[in-house]
């Protein structure tokens, strides 16, 4: 399951996992105009961790999911 959500700045999506059993917890996606962030809360440490993207590395990203193994150099929009 998921939700989408469209704030003054930024869109987010927040990613729950289902199923049988929980399996991890909520992932929360948040697209600004410069970057996107993934955080996760941790409950072993009891902290939100936070990764922070370039426009850049999320389309590499994007692409990268539908590609075979290999080194890629994408073109220049």
């Amino acid at each position: 399951m998921f939700s989408i959500e469209h704030e003054f700045d930024a869109t987010v999506v927040t990613l729950v996992d289902e199923g049988s059993t929980h399996l991890q917890e909520d992932v929360i996606v948040s697209g600004f105009e410069e970057c996107v962030t993934v955080e996760q809360y941790d409950p072993r440490t009891d902290q939100v961790y936070r990764i922070t993207l370039s426009m850049t590395q999320m389309r590499d990203l994007a692409a990268a999911l539908s590609l075979p193994e290999g080194v890629y150099v994408r073109d220049k929009d």
